[in-house]
This record gives C-alpha cells, sequence and structure tokens, in this order.
C-alpha cells in the first residue's frame, strides 16, 4: 500500500563498518531521496544532521513539496536540522562550526560545484571527514552514481587501461534492463516548487543560488519547448529520413549551458563556443558529402534560440545544408547511423560507447580514456575516429556499474525506496577512494576547482 513505511536497509543485518558514523547531509536532489536515505542510516544506527540554506530546502524536508503520502512515507524523523540565513562569506566560518561541534564524520551532497558545497567540502577535507558526491548515474536510465569528493574530472576512478581491466575482473557483466523508472511530470513539479520558494527573500534573505538562467524565464520556455515538442520531434525525423544514406552522418550531443559538467569540467564557457569549433572543424575536415546533426539537449530551457545561432554559424564557416539541429528526438537512432559522437563530456558520449561508436569528449570526462575516446584531436576525428576498444569498453563499463552505481531513481517511488537503502549501505562500507590505482591529483589552481585525490 501506498501508505506503508519506505523500506529500509535491513538494520538486523552485521553492519559493514561497526562504528557508529555522524552524517551531514547537505543539499540533494529535489525529491524525498535524501529524507528516505536519512531515515535508512538512522535505521542503521548511525546519526543525521542537515543544513538547511534556502526555503527550498525547508519545505523539502518538511514533506511540503509532495503532500501525496506514497512520497510522504519517506519522511525521516529524528534528523537534527539547523538552518544557515547568513551572507555566504559568513558560510566558511558557519560549516567550519558545525563539522566541529556536531563531530560530523561523513558529508553528502548532490553538486558538488554548488557554491555552498565548494566550501564545505575544502572545509571537510581539511577536517579529514569523508566527502560523498551523488547524482544521477553515468549510465541511465536508473543508476544513482556515489563518488568520493566529485565526479567528471574529481572522480577518482581511474583512466589507465590496466587499472581499468584490474577493477572488471570477476564483475558481472553490465545489466541493461530498466529496473525501475522515473516520473517527469512529477519531476518538474518539485523543481518548479523548490526554485520558486527560493525567490522569496524570507528567512533566507542572503541565499545565493547556483542557477545560470533566472528560473521564470527557464521554466517558460522549458514549457515552451514541450508544448511544440510532437511538431518538433516530426521536423527532425523527416529531416534525418531525408538525408542520403550513403553519406557519413555525424552527431554533436549538446549539454545544458546550466551544467557544471560545462561550467566547471570543461574549457568552454558556454555551449557557443565548442559548438562553433565543431563546426568549423567539420567545414575544414569532414568529407564534402558528410552532414552534422546537433541534437539539443532534452531539458534546454530555451533562452538560446539554437537554430538562428548554429544556422549562422554554419553559414560563417560554408556548411549551410550539411549542419542540422534536431531536438525532441530518440537518442539511440541518431547514434546508430552516426559514424561518430561529438560531445563535451555529455553521458550521451557513455552511451555511444556501450553501442560500439567512435567518441570524441572536448571537456574533461570520465570516460575520456585512451583506447575507449578518440584522442588524436578534433580535425582528424571525421575521417579518422578511432572506434573504441570492445574489451575496455566491456571492462569500463562492468567496472563503473559495480564500484560506483547503485540501482535506483531520484523521481520513482520504488527506485527511491530501492536506491536510498542500497546507498545507506555504500555509505555504511565507506566508499572506495581508488587509491592502490590512483595517485593524488594536483589542485586546479587557475580554474579554482576543487582538488581531486584520495582522502587520507
Amino acid at each position: 500500500m501506498p501508505s506503508d513505511p519506505a523500506p529500509l536497509a535491513d538494520p538486523h543485518e552485521p553492519r559493514l563498518n561497526p562504528q557508529p558514523r555522524r552524517f551531514l547531509l547537505l543539499q540533494g536532489p529535489i525529491s524525498p531521496f535524501f529524507p528516505a536515505l536519512a531515515a535508512n542510516l538512522m535505521a542503521r544506527g548511525h546519526a543525521v544532521h542537515r543544513i538547511g540554506v534556502c526555503l527550498g530546502d525547508t519545505l523539502l524536508w518538511r514533506g511540503a513539496l509532495w503532500p501525496q503520502a506514497k512520497w510522504r512515507r519517506f519522511a525521516a524523523e529524528g534528523v537534527v536540522s539547523e538552518d544557515f540565513t547568513g551572507r555566504l562569506g559568513d558560510w566558511p566560518a558557519f560549516i567550519d562550526s558545525f563539522l566541529q561541534r556536531h563531530a560530523i564524520t561523513d558529508l553528502v551532497l548532490v553538486g558538488e560545484q554548488r557554491p555552498y558545497h565548494r566550501i564545505a567540502i575544502a572545509t571537510a577535507q581539511a577536517k579529514g571527514v569523508a566527502v560523498t558526491a551523488t547524482q544521477v548515474g553515468y549510465l541511465r536510465p536508473d543508476w544513482i552514481v556515489l563518488e568520493r569528493d566529485g565526479h567528471n574530472a574529481l572522480s577518482l576512478y581511474p583512466r589507465e587501461p590496466a587499472a581499468i581491466h584490474a577493477l572488471a575482473e570477476g564483475v558481472p557483466p553490465l545489466a541493461e534492463t530498466t529496473i525501475y523508472s522515473s516520473q517527469f511530470p512529477t519531476q518538474a513539479r518539485w523543481d518548479v516548487l523548490f526554485n520558486l520558494a527560493n525567490l522569496s527573500i524570507w528567512p533566507f534573505r542572503y541565499f545565493q543560488g547556483f542557477q545560470l538562467h533566472p528560473v521564470i524565464p527557464a521554466y517558460l520556455g522549458t514549457a515552451l519547448r514541450m508544448m511544440l515538442r510532437g511538431r518538433t520531434r516530426r521536423r527532425a525525423e523527416e529531416l534525418i529520413a531525408g538525408l542520403p544514406e550513403d553519406a557519413p552522418f555525424y552527431l554533436f550531443a549538446m549539454q545544458m549551458e546550466s551544467d557544471y559538467s560545462i561550467r566547471a569540467y570543461s574549457p568552454y564557457p558556454d555551449m557557443d563556443t565548442p559548438l562553433r569549433e565543431a563546426v568549423r572543424s567539420f567545414s575544414a575536415h569532414a568529407p564534402s558529402d558528410a552532414h552534422l546533426a546537433i541534437k539539443v539537449h532534452p531539458l534546454d530551457p530555451g533562452i538560446k534560440r539554437w537554430s538562428a545561432r548554429i544556422a549562422r554559424m554554419a553559414r560563417l564557416s560554408g556548411v549551410t545544408g550539411r549542419v542540422h539541429l534536431v531536438d525532441a528526438i530518440a537518442l539511440d537512432p541518431l547514434i546508430l547511423r552516426a559514424a561518430g559522437v561529438v560531445t563535451v563530456n555529455s553521458t550521451a558520449g557513455i552511451r555511444a560507447l556501450q553501442m560500439g561508436k567512435p567518441v570524441i569528449a572536448l571537456g574533461e570526462a570520465l570516460y575520456r580514456v585512451e583506447g575507449l575516446t578518440h584522442e588524436a584531436g578534433l580535425d582528424s576525428f571525421w575521417q579518422e575516429a578511432h572506434l573504441p576498444n570492445t574489451e575496455l569498453t566491456d571492462a569500463f563499463l562492468r567496472g563503473i556499474a559495480h564500484h560506483l552505481h547503485v540501482r535506483g531513481v531520484f523521481y520513482g517511488e520504488e527506485g527511491i525506496a530501492a536506491g536510498a537503502a542500497a546507498a545507506a549501505v555504500w555509505l555504511e562500507a565507506g566508499l572506495k577512494d581508488f587509491g592502490e590505482f590512483t595517485g593524488p591529483q594536483a589542485p586546479d589552481t587557475a580554474s579554482g576547482r576543487l582538488a581531486g585525490g584520495p582522502q587520507a
């Protein structure tokens, strides 16, 4: 029944780490996942604290964003809560004091590059507090990733082929059957309620968000794209179907400019820059009969008119009629047709590797590994793209599934219950830092990014 308590990790199982831990949960997904995670951790004998930095955080933990019983069953009783209503400049001293006063052993969050989180992570690392970043998985659609310190460039997962093979030894094949489903209308509703609540100046008058675009124009733009989705998809399908079947076809998978994968883990300030770079390179080095399809991210807010921007790029590079913008169309058929996939660091690159297609990543990516991705430069990609090594690809996929992911979702009832229970067991055991395979990474002082590297 929907009103039954959420399933918990069995507290009677032998604990993987016999010492009780003290967890601090900062901002998580806009869903009941973190409350469900807190309930699981407390059921296993650990203490859980949280800090709210905005009104949305308060409403989320009170269950006000999801009044239905099937979601409220994930509520966690006994979490020690505190709000931070000061300025961002006061946050370092606040979080330092909080970690010390409550003897926090573990920090868990989503979005390691958010302003409050960057400071909290640096403070926690200086105190020897274990940091776990979680997010929707590198694998899709029903995987949740948990990593020490951060994702992408900050991931401690090794990039050396020999280490990737070693980590895959004895690991079962990648399970590609979908178990849990997400509910996009529910996700959208919660996201809107959370971010609109943060427009209120009470009581968090100094809260600094991390969104790149103002939320109301972004929501209106997204809503318009959704309303036109059917017509947009039909046009895209007709365009792709009309291309010559024997002509080389390439795909560029766009990402959201607001995503920290672009803002922190790439050399680009926006999406225009890598698109312009790709179109110019395609014009100069691709076969004269080749076509390039540029696929808009499904959740792009529509702030920029990509159709006009890309048409101008194509015109200036002399490839009008060979560079095409497509939207609202399924990804897999495009990858299947493509001779190669270009991306900054989208998880579409991992999907293309799964499908055996050449991939070039223009930014920092977990899968940017010699033998997986094309590393000879963009100009050579159009005619000499390197196929991913089959055995290395298999080892990489099996390894990251086994070592970095649990099954679950953030926006579906069964997936939240399963993912939170599994994540609690992982957090109790302590996540791997892969120190036997990797050495510490030096901080990127030029960009101000967080440094990766094993914990002490």
